[in-house]
């Protein structure tokens, strides 16, 4: 009880990342922990166990949004091309709030908004983001960089103010 009080808020957070949803994020945090427990033999150290537990759980939610058959776009391997990483020249003002990031997050298409979410948020490489959502590693490079070419778009108006 003491881990699951411990980690239960910081990994809801997480859940609630990927489910949009509180009560669907309540269920993957919950079967997340129970993976956890079960697995707990399996915990080697080699990590923190914070950091063990957020990937079960970053990978129960992924398994659940599976499961429910979300919208994705479908992905045509042979038009992705490895694209160069620009994120030296890739800024947001400073007067941008992580609500307006988050709501910006929100509204890309499935497969910019995971592979954003697990590279910019998560802080995952391409290499592991290619084994979580089972897709090849330019692919997850392509859908990066459309994915913050969108999210640019998305934040522009920001930096104009209301004046819009």
């Amino acid at each position: 009880m003491t881990l699951y009080k411990k980690y239960c808020d910081g990994m809801f957070i997480i859940a609630n990342r990927y489910m949009r949803d509180t009560a669907a994020a309540e269920d993957a945090m919950q079967e997340a922990f129970i993976k956890a427990f079960q697995k707990l033999s399996q915990f080697k150290g080699d990590v923190t166990f914070g950091a063990w537990l957020k990937r079960i759980v970053i990978n129960t939610c992924l398994d659940m949004i599976k499961a429910k058959k979300a919208e994705t776009q479908p992905i045509n391997e042979e038009v992705f091309h490895i694209v160069e990483d620009d994120s030296e020249g890739w800024t947001v003002s400073d007067d941008t709030t992580m609500d307006a990031i988050t709501e910006a997050v929100e509204k890309l298409p499935y497969n910019y908004r995971m592979v954003v979410t697990l590279f910019l948020i998560e802080g995952y490489d391409h290499q592991e983001i290619s084994g979580i959502l089972d897709i090849s590693e330019s692919a997850s490079r392509t859908n990066l960089h459309r994915g913050k070419a969108q999210l640019k778009e998305h934040l522009k108006h920001l930096q104009y103010g209301t004046g819009y």
